[in-house]
């Protein structure tokens, strides 16, 4: 984990004053301890995200919650799918091939719906 110090040093970019409002809003949230905030590598990659999104491709500070809604959901929705290919392949093979028979008569996973 790092400071605020360490990660204003660490992103060019990073203005101190975005990460503090960044902060306010809950866009990020760094761990408190004996008076420091630090930030693990996930909250790191999050700044850096938010940097890129902000001051790259001019996304405005109200627009960024939105943004970034979206970008968590794709990656629960990522998790999530992860989780259920994990528990598909701890099937049995005639699970798992019902399974896959079920998918592509809806369609597969091409995202056309066959109804």
């Amino acid at each position: 984990m790092i400071d605020v110090e360490e990660l204003t040093a660490a992103i060019s970019a990073l203005q101190r004053s975005d990460l503090e409002n960044w902060i306010r809003e809950e866009l990020v949230v760094p761990r408190e301890a004996a008076g420091a905030l630090f930030f693990t590598d996930m909250e790191c990659a999050r700044v850096r995200l938010i940097c890129t999104l902000h001051y790259d491709l001019e996304i405005d500070a109200d627009t960024l919650p939105v943004v970034l809604s979206l970008v968590d959901q794709l990656y629960d929705t990522r998790k999530r799918l992860l989780s259920l290919t994990a528990a598909i392949a701890a099937q049995d093979e005639n699970i798992q091939a019902a399974i896959m028979a079920a998918i592509d008569s809806i369609g597969g996973f091409s995202g056309t719906d066959k109804s």
